[in-house]
């Protein structure tokens, strides 16, 4: 059968290569379509339509500022989808763009089998309407949506959480200390690990908080998480601390505690058992603070502490996430024995079990060829 599949940034890029190498174990005629990343392509042996670093805009102003772009790879994605006519449209995350297209793929009689769920429980909960219409399956990665879908009067299935599997192979792989510190010219200090983020706005507007605040602790060495598709131009601009490339995890892995952006990445971070303070700066604003509190649903933002249910790692949102205020929370972190590492790390046991060990791409997989048969 025929896949045409979309993902939107650097994570949608990896768990959509999962799901695309799933897809293939379950059904040996697949052949795939789509817009997304390396990782994608090298998962389905051709190149994306448009790669994702073309599409990934953060926040209002950006995407108004990238218009034409972001109407022009619209246009694409739905002319190539006519033109394809594929078995199955999946998006993969991505809603504001992804959306549009499901709705000219349901209108074309091409079933939508979405994989990650927009975080609709966070915001913009009435896009579930656009969802009952459009979709045909959801697949969940988080254990509490499915009832929050239910209570809506639609049925998601709980496929398990993709990012268990990925950093748990990921972290078999990782190399030895001396060999990570060697292959990428580091010396043998303590690392603080700095995450901040993928798209070029969030790293602009995150990496100078970050970097001061890391710069509070002298005896250790703040190092960067290059972002795929992000040239060293893009970082030489904002700072002159190392940048490693390909090797997140390694570098979590051997980091005392990390500084991370809000997003995927501070889950991969709680899954490899990594303290850390989540950084969100955007514009700085506590009005903005304001405004965002009453729009969202939730009671927390970063992943880790949604899925716990209660307050695991600090989040330092907005005209909260200054250096000063940063380093106060990162301090008891960098230490042995102190009641905040230990509560982290606690925390993430438990978020760990909630989360379970199915392989969230291998049961996509299932359902949609199950379905689609």
């Amino acid at each position: 059968m025929h896949y045409f599949l979309i993902a939107g940034e650097a994570s949608g890029d990896l768990h959509a290569a999962q799901l695309i190498g799933a897809l293939r174990d379950t059904d040996p005629e697949a052949r795939f379509t789509f817009l997304g990343g390396d990782l994608m392509a090298a998962a389905a042996g051709t190149q994306p339509l448009i790669h994702y670093r073309d599409m990934a805009f953060m926040g209002f102003s950006e995407v108004l500022r990238h218009l034409p772009a972001v109407l022009g790879n619209l246009r694409t994605a739905k002319k190539a989808l006519a033109d394809a006519r594929p078995d199955a449209f999946i998006p993969v995350d991505y809603p504001s763009f992804n959306l549009k297209v499901a709705r000219t793929a349901a209108d074309s009689g091409i079933p939508v089998y979405y994989y990650i769920s927009p975080k609709l429980w966070a915001w913009k909960s009435w896009r579930v309407k656009t969802i009952r219409r459009d979709v045909r399956r959801m697949l969940s990665i988080f254990p509490f949506e499915p009832q929050w879908y239910a209570e809506r009067g639609f049925h998601a299935d709980y496929v398990g959480n993709p990012s268990v599997a990925e950093i748990d192979a990921a972290l078999a792989a990782v190399p030895a200390r001396e060999e990570f510190l060697q292959r990428h010219s580091l010396r043998d200090r303590p690392i603080i690990a700095l995450l901040p983020g993928s798209r070029r706005g969030e790293i602009r507007a995150n990496l100078p908080v970050m970097e001061a605040a890391a710069r509070r602790f002298p005896q250790y060495r703040a190092v960067v998480a290059g972002a795929p598709g992000l040239s060293d131009s893009h970082y030489s601009e904002l700072t002159q601390l190392p940048v490693v490339r390909d090797a997140t995890t390694a570098l979590l892995r051997h980091a005392r505690a990390a500084l991370v952006t809000s997003g995927t990445a501070t889950l991969e971070a709680a899954l490899a058992a990594v303290p850390q303070v989540v950084c969100y700066r955007s514009n700085g604003s506590k009005l903005t603070y304001d405004i965002m509190r009453r729009i969202l649903k939730v009671s927390h933002v970063s992943l880790p502490n949604i899925i716990a249910g209660h307050t695991i790692v600090p989040e330092m949102l907005l005209h909260m996430c200054t250096p000063a205020l940063v380093a106060e929370q990162l301090t008891p972190l960098l230490r042995d024995g102190t009641p905040e590492r230990r509560a982290q790390l606690e925390g993430y046991e438990a978020m760990r079990a909630t989360l379970g060990t199915s392989d969230a791409a291998a049961a996509a997989a299932r359902i949609i060829v199950s379905d689609l048969a």
